[in-house]
């Protein structure tokens, strides 16, 4: 399940958005969403992790094949966040748990669904143009 929700999600997704612009040729900015996981891996995590390192490799590849359309491929990687999803990724939400994750945080705090936004909006944005294939670490520095 985890591996049709985050990876065959995002590659049919993509595809499907890709096919339109390249049939309107239109230019673009693609954005999927990878995960920090998919970067530095994580303790039991192993599909979830690979399904996002694979989201990871997708992003890469797509982006040279539609660079030549002047259609942009990037994904963000954010840290887990204050969403709904929170307690199941801490496995309960306890202040201990928070507490132990945040320390591994720099900035000390767990992403926004704003702090997405904005980071696609940027993407998206005339000020990346020369940007595809990123992989947009959203994670308060928790990757270094």
């Amino acid at each position: 399940e985890v591996l049709n929700v985050n990876l065959k999600g995002a590659f049919f997704l993509t595809r499907t958005v890709a096919n339109q612009l390249l049939k309107d040729k239109k230019s673009g900015s693609l954005i999927n969403i990878s995960s920090q996981m998919g970067i530095v891996g994580g303790l039991e995590r192993s599909v979830y992790c690979a399904s996002k390192h694979a989201v990871e490799g997708f992003t890469k590849a797509m982006a040279i094949e539609l660079a030549p359309f002047n259609v942009r491929v990037n994904s963000l990687a954010p840290v887990a966040g204050e969403t709904p999803l929170l307690k199941s990724f801490l496995g309960e939400d306890t202040p201990e748990r928070r507490n132990a994750f945040l320390s591994t945080i720099p900035i000390g705090r767990f992403s926004t669904p704003k702090d997405l936004g904005n980071a696609a909006c940027f993407l998206c944005s005339d000020e990346a143009s020369m940007i595809t294939g990123s992989i947009l670490e959203v994670d308060g520095g928790r990757c270094i």
